[in-house]
């Protein structure tokens, strides 16, 4: 039986940081709700597919958008959420921290886009705010963090012990994971202990270049994907952590439904719903950590696969 996390990234945007106060509520019907003239694909589809497919997900929902708007959308969005039975964990975009009506952090100006660019005292208080904000919206305790694009470093998993957060899933191979100090000399696919914190690291894959891929529903077909699970589960890994956003169901534009990721998310469901026998599909609360004792090799996928997810992503492009 292997673990999987199918992890969806919560956030919103205004799209630019002009006027933001204005752009906000259509941003957030967009980036929360995913209205099309054929009907929502944001949240509620992905949460429908769930459902319809009996599996539980991990939504890690960025906050701090609230100390500029209000707690009562990110209280809509938890709500959505834990009303279907899933996990909320926590995210963060610092990109946030400026726009605060209150200040956050003392002497901040200016965008810092990642974590790591904070002090371990300051990202200590990002992440116990990040955590409150969480808890006043109506969610639970939060167990499970990722930075906002992956952008931590060995602090943030300091600060993460500070907080009494146990999991994180800040490790991407093919973005800043061999520079973040955990684990600099192999690329980590597998779950480790960490400076008092568990590492979930997503996983990621080669597809018959010299770069990695990470495992994200818009970045591979559903043939990579279901080859990629049969795989870890036949060479005994311990977990497999899948990535979505969620409005990656939508196109570029945002104003309809991007139908191959859509026919990707529900194939992803109905092949995780058919093999439950083999796949647990899980989150972090109640995670007992089976650790790996060594770091294998990033998994890979057959070139023929990545062709023809090529000609699927140009599909894709010809249609934003």
């Amino acid at each position: 039986m292997l673990d999987v996390f199918l992890t969806v990234d919560v956030e919103v945007w205004c799209d630019g940081w002009n006027d933001i106060d204005a752009q906000f509520p259509s941003a957030f019907q967009r980036y929360i709700y995913g209205h099309t003239p054929r009907g929502d694909y944001g949240l509620p589809h992905q949460l429908h597919q769930l459902q319809e497919h009996g599996l539980t997900a991990v939504f890690f929902v960025e906050p701090l958008f609230s100390t500029r708007f209000g707690l009562q959308p990110l209280a809509e969005i938890v709500s959505l959420i834990q009303e279907r039975g899933h996990e909320i964990q926590l995210h963060l975009h610092t990109e946030w921290v400026d726009e605060s009506i209150e200040p956050l952090l003392d002497n901040i100006t200016g965008k810092k886009q990642f974590l790591r660019y904070f002090s371990l005292p300051e990202q200590t208080i990002l992440i116990e705010a990040g955590a409150k904000l969480i808890e006043s919206a109506g969610g639970q305790s939060v167990n499970a963090f990722r930075a906002g694009s992956f952008g931590f470093n060995r602090d943030t998993l300091r600060a993460l012990a500070a907080n009494r957060i146990a999991f994180d899933s800040s490790y991407n191979a093919t973005m800043f994971g061999l520079d973040s100090g955990v684990s600099p000399e192999v690329p980590l696919v597998e779950p480790i202990e960490c400076e008092g914190v568990y590492e979930y690291p997503m996983t990621v894959f080669h597809s018959g270049t010299r770069s990695l891929r990470h495992a994200q529903v818009t970045a591979c077909s559903h043939r990579e994907m279901e080859g990629l699970l049969w795989q870890a589960l036949q060479s005994g890994r311990k977990a497999f952590v899948i990535l979505s956003h969620s409005f990656e169901l939508l196109n570029g534009s945002m104003n309809r439904p991007d139908d191959i990721v859509v026919a990707r998310f529900r194939n992803l469901c109905s092949f995780l719903d058919r093999h439950r026998d083999c796949f647990q599909v899980r989150g972090f609360h109640g995670l007992t950590p089976d650790l790996a004792p060594s770091q294998p090799l990033p998994l890979t996928s057959p070139v023929w696969k990545t062709g023809l997810r090529i000609l699927e992503q140009g599909i894709r492009r010809g249609f934003r």
